[in-house]
């Protein structure tokens, strides 16, 4: 069994508050935001950096084969504003996809402005039109702030924690405990 296919091309727009946010699957020319975009997303959240051509390769991978993940951009005006990516677990419980939000990001100077929630809208209804039985997505427990955001658009804590065994640690300061530990 594959993972879902692209959903339609049409971009989809919402106007939470100015400016207008403008959601679509990306593209090989988002590249060099999508990689500003995950320099800052694990800035923020891991308190590392990434090899730049390692995560130039995964995204270039991800966007040629979409078995592997979906990345989506938000733009304002034309510009790249925002992203994320879904990737696909497979539940027997539900006998269906359930698509898991990865890598979101917003740029700082669009946050609070809608640009998440339009992201988030295009890939709940690609999921439903794909036949998706849920949307899942992970959020540090130290991040409240995200999981207010995601709370008020109808997500709700599921109860499970993630645990993970990384074979390849990021960068410089690989893991949780050696971020958690310079705090």
């Amino acid at each position: 069994m594959t993972a879902p296919d692209r959903p339609d091309s049409q971009p989809h727009t919402a106007q939470q508050s100015p400016p207008m946010v403008c959601v679509r699957p990306a593209r090989p020319e988002d590249i060099p935001a999508m990689v500003r975009f995950n320099f800052g997303l694990v800035k923020e959240t891991e308190g590392a950096s990434l090899d730049p051509s390692v995560l130039q390769k995964g995204i270039e991978l991800a966007l040629a084969d979409p078995q592997k993940a979906r990345y989506f951009v938000a733009e304002c005006d034309g510009k790249p504003v925002g992203q994320t990516m879904i990737t696909y677990e497979w539940s027997d419980w539900r006998c269906g996809w359930v698509w898991w939000i990865q890598s979101v990001y917003v740029d700082p100077a669009y946050r609070q402005r809608g640009v998440f929630r339009a992201l988030y809208e295009y890939v709940r209804e690609a999921a439903r039109r794909e036949g998706a039985v849920g949307l899942r997505l992970y959020v540090r427990d130290d991040n409240p702030r995200a999981r207010t955001v995601y709370q008020r658009l109808g997500m709700k804590p599921s109860g499970y924690s993630v645990f993970e065994e990384m074979f390849v640690p990021l960068p410089e300061h690989g893991s949780h405990e050696a971020r958690d530990a310079r705090r």
